[in-house]
């Protein structure tokens, strides 16, 4: 199904009219809004699992918890809006005898206007229609188009008609959230000039479509993908030494997790040659299980993946895991070694979607350095050293590669918190914002300044009866209620 470019019109006419009444609701009236959509998620969470398990297959104990995330998102934004951080009030008093003289100045941050959000095939809810796009979207004050994922088009459907009515429901103005279905349909919103921001989790390959149609408009318009993420790894000969049993386990458990379709999957991984824990994996991974990838289109690439990397001379497979029914994807643990991935990193550090990962044998720091400084752009980094490790040098450059640097357990799990940053350098992210978290909200804001406004122009929060109960900055010292 197509939306077609009429009922597109009406979608942004209506988001254009609604954008308004969203920068101006004030901060408990736009929290209440978010509650009632996440409130509203919650009471139709058994309906919308079933829906979600017939198209995705993810099982019902891996849906509710997902459920459970994107309604906790919607919560977090609610608390971030109410505590009043995210605006960034600055105040600058007058002072004619500063040279040159001063007049008042008074910035925030304020909403963009209409977002265009992109649903994602593998969180069908935490990273679609209400996901964390959507939800950091309406907290910055501005109404959301979402484009539907064709790999669950009935869930997407039934959870924004959800979301669309428990948000009018609780006040917010009609054209606050609408949804459109297809690749033209998605192609034409990045396209309108009404929306003034997208935000899209997805393959490079899409993502980078989508991006050029974003710069490419009369008005560019910022345009925030979660592409692709290798995810490297590094294990210290001290670490495979002291843990290294621990380490197989939590690696076999981690990148055949939900099928090897997380974007945090660690699909590379650094391991110090003759250590042993090759050895160690291959005994695990051997009763790992597999599953059914989320679509035809994912199933059909898994493989030509592995092909592809099992067609470099220095790939070999160490092993598999358990025997999948037929149309579904048998984990698989591929070898290498440091000096191919830095001679052919094209070739051996492509993403492959699904429950395959990649051990690189290395002889030396040197020989671990100049490896990593192939890997592109990552969401995640993972150190695992000892205290007796000097891993200064490994760590700058992993610190480089990635937006989140982790030194216990594996990547695959992002908690929703103030402080989560779910981003990183090319290809992981078209921009150096969060996708997760609270400061996922500052894709969606721009700064504004007021000079010598007259108290009763000025915007609420800007207003010194508010600014005495928000956290500001005034004549450069910091202000906290």
């Amino acid at each position: 199904m197509t939306t077609s470019p009429e009922q597109i019109q009406q979608y942004a006419e209506a988001a254009e009219a609604a954008a308004p009444v969203w920068r101006a609701a004030s901060a408990d009236v736009r929290a209440s809004w978010l509650r009632a959509a996440a409130d509203a998620l919650d009471a139709n969470v058994d309906e919308l699992v079933a829906i979600a398990d017939e198209e995705t297959r993810l099982g019902e104990t891996r849906l509710r918890g997902e459920v459970a995330r994107t309604t906790g998102q919607l919560r977090l934004f609610a608390t971030v809006v109410e505590e009043g951080s995210y605006l960034e009030l600055i105040v600058d008093d007058a002072d004619a005898a500063a040279t040159p003289p001063r007049p008042e100045l008074r910035r925030m941050l304020t909403g963009v206007g209409p977002v265009a959000v992109f649903s994602a095939s593998n969180f069908p809810f935490a990273f679609s229609v209400a996901g964390g796009d959507t939800a950091s979207a309406l907290a910055a004050g501005n109404p959301v188009i979402v484009k539907a994922h064709s790999g669950h088009p009935r869930l997407s459907e039934r959870t924004a008609a959800i979301v669309a009515e428990a948000l009018v429901g609780a006040g917010a103005p009609e054209g606050s959230f609408a949804l459109v279905e297809g690749r033209e349909a998605g192609n034409a919103l990045v396209r309108h000039p009404v929306i003034q921001a997208a935000g899209f989790t997805g393959s490079v390959a899409g993502g980078r479509a989508l991006f050029d149609l974003a710069s490419a408009r009369p008005d560019p318009i910022p345009f925030y993908g979660e592409l692709g993420s290798v995810n490297p790894v590094v294990l210290t000969p001290a670490a495979v030494a002291e843990r290294g049993e621990t380490l197989a386990t939590g690696l076999v458990g981690s990148f055949t997790l939900g099928v090897g379709q997380f974007c945090t999957k660690p699909g590379v991984v650094f391991v110090p040659r003759g250590a042993g824990f090759e050895d160690l994996v291959a005994t695990h991974v051997t009763d790992a299980a597999g599953g059914p990838l989320l679509t035809d289109r994912i199933t059909a690439a898994f493989p030509v993946g592995i092909g592809h990397l099992e067609a470099d001379p220095s790939v070999a497979v160490l092993g598999y895991g358990a025997p999948a029914a037929e149309g579904s994807a048998r984990p698989v643990v591929l070898t290498t070694d440091a000096a191919a991935v830095a001679d052919r990193p094209a070739t051996l550090l492509e993403e492959c979607f699904g429950p395959v990962t990649l051990l690189v044998r290395y002889d030396s720091e040197d020989d671990l350095v100049a490896a990593l400084r192939a890997v592109p752009g990552s969401l995640t980094a993972t150190l695992h050293s000892e205290d007796s490790d000097d891993v200064a040098d490994v760590l700058a450059v992993l610190e480089r590669r990635a937006g989140r640097v982790l030194f216990a357990g594996w990547p695959t799990g992002v908690a929703v918190t103030w402080s989560q940053h779910h981003g990183g350098p090319w290809p992981a992210t078209t921009s150096l914002h969060t996708s997760v978290g609270a400061t996922a909200i500052r894709r969606f804001l721009r700064p504004v300044v007021f000079q010598d406004a007259p108290e009763r122009l000025l915007p609420e929060p800007l207003r010194d009866a508010s600014l005495a109960a928000l956290p500001h900055r005034r004549n450069g010292v910091l202000q906290v209620p």
